[in-house]
């Protein structure tokens, strides 16, 4: 009865969970263009997912996994489904989420294992993999109503369904760590804990001793998607796209959600993109978008680029931005390696090459 009361007044009064306002990019968010400048390091077909052992980058194209040495590609693993996640296993070999409905280990000791099912739930939209240094696999599976390709409808039927799961490499067995995650997307294995992303809570929670579910980072002007450790110890946390006020409106009118979803293409809805700007069929044109031909950096982003770097404290030191009037957006990926950091934007299907130590000089000198 009390919470019942609480929604109506919150709704009444535009506030609580019925507030449609959006944290500011300032401090270490503040925009730059630093995603926008990088330079292209690779041009893709369907590219999913970054993975590296420290010496060689791995990237999740389609049905494929490319290993890249220097400048240099060749295929190391060819499968008959899209890889939808990928790291590298404990003990060698990839692990892969094949079309987010199972998770399997190629190559290496634990060549062929694998999982469709973890606690009596079949998997459904597994989306990124971690492999701790104990020999497991943590796995997000955004959500049990939707498919891998439907996170946009999962966040217009306001899914709560992502579960973070635990697979034991060495006996097969798997645990559901958390369920009812506001979409998984994103897992680190930190000490002694777990972090996960939930994209639609806008936040990273650690679960652990005397941690559990609580928030490391939270009220992000993004929705977080997957997470890599950084060189030192901290954590790169990419973001696919940005929050915005009309967005947020949208997802508290459950009659114009449903009726949007419901008779218009999904490519035209009101919400979130991986890129925009490719047709005057989508929403959000106009002159709050481009005065005199100009495309404003301060419009209101359907598609966004951020990479954040965090300390083992969830504190964001930096960020890295491509902004609205950027290409460069729909970043779900970030990986470190040999003192390069690799960011896919899968908007624009490429991969992005970026020197770390430059990075550092530019922003925290």
């Amino acid at each position: 009865m009390i919470g019942a009361l609480r929604t109506w007044t919150d709704q009444f009064l535009g506030r609580g969970a019925a507030a449609i306002t959006v944290p500011i990019f300032d401090g270490a968010l503040k925009p730059n263009q630093i995603l926008e400048q990088a330079e292209i390091f690779a041009e893709l077909e369907a590219p999913e997912d970054l993975a590296t052992d420290g010496t060689s980058l791995f990237v999740a194209d389609g049905a494929s996994v490319l290993r890249y040495d220097g400048d240099t590609a060749t295929t190391a693993v060819q499968v008959d489904r899209r890889i939808t996640g990928l790291a590298i296993a404990p003990s060698g070999g990839l692990a892969v989420a094949l079309d987010g409905t199972e998770v399997r280990v190629i190559g290496g000791p634990n060549d062929g294992r694998s999982w469709t099912r973890v606690a009596g739930k079949r998997l459904n939209a597994a989306n990124a993999i971690c492999a701790t240094a104990d020999g497991r696999l943590l796995v997000t599976d955004g959500s049990q109503t939707q498919p891998y390709d439907r996170w946009c409808h999962d966040l217009m039927s306001l899914g709560r369904s992502g579960r973070l799961l635990e697979l034991d490499l060495a006996d097969g067995s798997g645990r559901e760590i958390a369920n009812g995650l506001a979409y998984a997307f994103g897992v680190a294995s930190v000490g002694k804990d777990v972090w996960v992303c939930e994209s639609w809570a806008h936040r990273v929670v650690a679960h652990g001793e005397g941690r559990w579910g609580l928030p490391v980072v939270s009220r992000l002007p993004c929705y977080p998607s997957r997470l890599a450790s950084a060189a030192d110890g901290d954590y790169w946390l990419t973001a696919f796209t940005c929050r915005t006020q009309l967005v947020e409106f949208v997802l508290r009118q459950k009659a114009y959600r449903t009726r949007m979803m419901r008779e218009i293409d999904p490519r035209y809805w009101i919400a979130p993109a991986l890129t925009s700007g490719n047709t005057f069929l989508e929403p959000l044109q106009g002159a709050h978008l481009k005065m005199r031909g100009i495309h404003k950096p301060w419009a209101p982003p359907r598609s966004y680029g951020l990479v954040m770097r965090l300390a083992p404290d969830g504190l964001i030191r930096y960020s890295l931005h491509s902004r609205v009037d950027g290409k460069n957006h729909g970043v779900v990926a970030a990986v470190e390696c040999y003192g390069t950091l690799f960011v896919l934007a899968k908007g624009r299907r490429r991969i992005l090459k970026l020197p770390v130590a430059e990075l550092e000089r530019r922003l925290l000198s």
